[in-house]
């Protein structure tokens, strides 16, 4: 089977503005939840390997644009979470359950890496 990948794509708005701590908690929150709720077996292979699993994180220039790639993995039934920082009603970024990179890359090809 193909290496699998989780992608976390982050709110390149908040990136800009939060502290460092603040954001990688967000993330975090997003990766537990989602590998929380699609505990299938392509979650429980990439766990299989616990010391060389493959994480890229990706920014999307405005929580619009995060929020119409949540719309698009929606549509097209790529398991996902969007993490909504409560009670300000933000999104702060999504995080994709582990899945081939060929899959799910089309959807995440136009957002660049978070530097």
């Amino acid at each position: 089977m193909a290496k699998l990948v989780q992608y976390i794509i982050v709110n390149g708005e908040i990136a800009k503005t939060w502290p460092k701590g603040a954001l990688i908690a967000q993330c975090c929150h997003a990766v537990a939840a989602v590998n929380h709720l699609f505990s299938d077996s392509e979650t429980a292979e990439y766990f299989s390997d616990i010391d060389n699993m493959h994480k890229v994180v990706l920014e999307a220039p405005t929580a619009s644009k995060l929020v119409d790639l949540g719309e698009l993995l929606q549509q097209n039934d790529i398991k996902h979470k969007v993490w909504i920082e409560q009670p300000e009603n933000l999104p702060t970024c999504i995080a994709l359950k582990p899945y081939p990179k060929d899959v799910v890359q089309k959807y995440l090809k136009k957002f660049k890496l978070l530097s």
